[in-house]
């Protein structure tokens, strides 16, 4: 027996009627404006039906929430079309960089940087190293990170295992930022990442791991996934999004100079047509738009 969750309707009374559907919820976390969940919807909900209320059930329901939302997180979840895109080195350097110091400068990062300051969800940092340069000076940008449950893990299930490093020094943004250079602290981190996973959860072996980083991320602080082989890939761990860490620290031992980095590359991906990145950038660039901004 084969037994899979059926998609949600999107008829509109469906839709009105879920949250009454929804009971036995348990909060997973918060930070900022975002707070996850795990719920029930085995049970007709009832007036003994409360937050936090346990349950003889499995939930079976994983909750995100966004709240105060904006348009550009809900263009992110919406159905919407995909693009294959190819970022050239001078596409990173006139449109995608000033994109992302936009997002950086406008306090999209607030909440990483809660988490790394200590303010919020220390609570759910299972492993954390502070970089030597930051014991002995305060300035975070040497070889600290912190490792954490990702939201979407329902934090039981090994083979679904999704954890998150967050590296505490802030000049890297994405794997653009890496250069030869950093080969041997990207080295370090991966070493780090999977001892203290399989330090934390003993019946998994280091080789039933796999490290990657999205480009683009979701938002521009470097950090790797760590998850369990047997994780279902889904798209987030698809080619046009996920690149393994391990080929990319190959990738950077073979460059030619020791300057070189992968800013100097053209990357390949996918984007949604609903995304700041399409619409802003490439398919204004498809249509030759913004070369003729520029050229005005």
């Amino acid at each position: 027996m084969i037994a899979e969750r059926a998609a949600f309707s999107a008829e509109e009374t469906h839709l009105n009627a879920f949250s009454q559907s929804v009971n036995h919820i348990h909060n997973l976390g918060a930070n900022d404006i975002y707070s996850w969940f795990l719920a029930s919807t085995s049970a007709p909900p009832s007036s003994s039906s409360v937050v936090g209320q346990t349950s003889s059930a499995p939930p079976d329901l994983k909750l995100n929430l966004i709240y105060p939302c904006t348009a550009q997180h809900i263009s992110k979840y919406s159905a919407q079309g995909a693009r294959v895109v190819t970022e050239t080195p001078s596409i990173y350097r006139d449109h995608i960089r000033p994109f992302m110091q936009e997002k950086r400068d406008a306090g999209r990062l607030n909440w990483v940087f809660n988490i790394i300051e200590g303010r919020t969800e220390q609570e759910d940092v299972i492993f954390r190293e502070h970089s030597k340069q930051a014991q002995s000076s305060g300035n975070a940008d040497d070889e600290g990170f912190l490792l954490l449950p990702d939201l979407n893990w329902d934090r039981k299930t090994i083979s679904s295992l999704h954890l998150l490093g967050l590296v505490e020094r802030r000049d890297i943004w994405s794997v653009r930022d890496l250069s030869k250079k950093h080969v041997p602290w990207l080295k370090i981190m991966h070493g780090k990442l999977l001892e203290s996973t399989t330090k934390l959860y003993p019946q998994v072996e280091q080789d039933q791991l796999k490290l990657y980083v999205h480009y683009q991320p979701t938002y521009y602080h470097f950090h790797v996934h760590v998850v369990h082989v047997m994780l279902e890939a889904g798209a987030t761990q698809a080619t046009g999004k996920a690149m393994g860490l391990d080929n990319i620290i190959s990738q950077l031992e073979g460059m030619d100079r020791d300057d070189a980095s992968m800013a100097d590359v053209s990357l390949t991906y996918t984007v949604g047509e609903a995304s700041e990145l399409w619409q802003q950038i490439y398919e204004p660039l498809k249509k030759g738009k913004l070369n003729e901004q520029k050229s005005s």
